[in-house]
């Protein structure tokens, strides 16, 4: 399953799903996590797929080495898992941003008239650590202006599903109290819901960014169309760091 924004035209940008692609078994079918045990053939081959769609090369790929950080860069040229960052943003036509994922949100940001792109992988620790902040900062210094700046969430685990504990709610009340807000009550007392979308069309809106899209679509119970690190922990899947299949989100001018 492929997801579009309907704020930015399809032949810019495509949220890619689980299907469409060669691997098989746990990572089926178009896993693009190198990390994972799943066949470094199988995921080049996968992202050949991905690229093709934009009818460029794989070397057009700019995929960086994410964690959980706030951190963005800018990139003049095409180039994979040679930068450590969080947010990527570009001015370089052709250029293909990619962010992997499996439940955290993959945002794309596209400034068409300015001639300038992001992509930002924003689990709950980089939206907190401001990796939405930083990736529109750069953005902005390479010419972009928040007026055109068109901003999509793309598939990722939805508040129903984001079950977690005391402490990450916690974290979040001491960076601002007014953060209560994307928490609600979850199987008792000790356990909550946080609204991961929610928290990041917020901090979009605070960054006077007017055109805002979100997905709704819970990559936890979209089995089959979206992979889901949590789905596959809660099915015993996960027996090794780091190996379970993700999903590229991509963009370009």
């Amino acid at each position: 399953m492929k997801y579009f924004a309907p704020n930015i035209l399809p032949h810019y940008h495509c949220f890619f799903g689980a299907d469409g692609g060669v691997s098989q078994g746990l990572y089926q079918s178009l896993n693009t996590n190198f990390k994972s045990q799943d066949s470094k053939e199988n995921i080049g081959k996968n992202l050949e797929i991905i690229s093709a769609y934009y009818h460029l090369p794989k070397a057009n790929l700019l995929l960086i080495n994410q964690g959980v950080s706030g951190h963005a860069e800018f990139a003049e040229e095409a180039s994979q898992y040679q930068i450590t960052a969080d947010g990527i943003v570009t001015a370089t036509p052709d250029i293909i941003l990619g962010i992997g994922t499996a439940d955290c949100a993959p945002v794309l940001f596209f400034d068409e008239v300015d001639g300038v792109i992001g992509a930002a992988h924003a689990g709950w620790r980089g939206a907190l650590r401001g990796v939405i902040e930083n990736t529109v900062k750069i953005m902005l210094e390479h010419g972009a202006r928040a007026e055109n700046i068109h901003a999509a969430i793309g598939p990722c685990l939805q508040q129903p599903s984001f079950e977690c504990m005391g402490d990450m709610r916690q974290e979040f009340l001491q960076n601002d109290a007014d953060n209560f807000r994307w928490f609600e009550k979850g199987v008792d007392n000790q356990h909550f819901q946080f609204n991961l979308e929610g928290y990041i069309v917020h901090k979009l809106e605070r960054l006077n960014i007017d055109s805002i899209s979100a997905s709704g679509i819970d990559t936890f119970e979209a089995k089959g169309d979206f992979f889901s690190y949590r789905r596959n922990c809660k099915l015993g899947l996960v027996n090794v760091s780091k190996d379970f299949p993700t999903q590229l989100s991509t963009i370009k001018l």
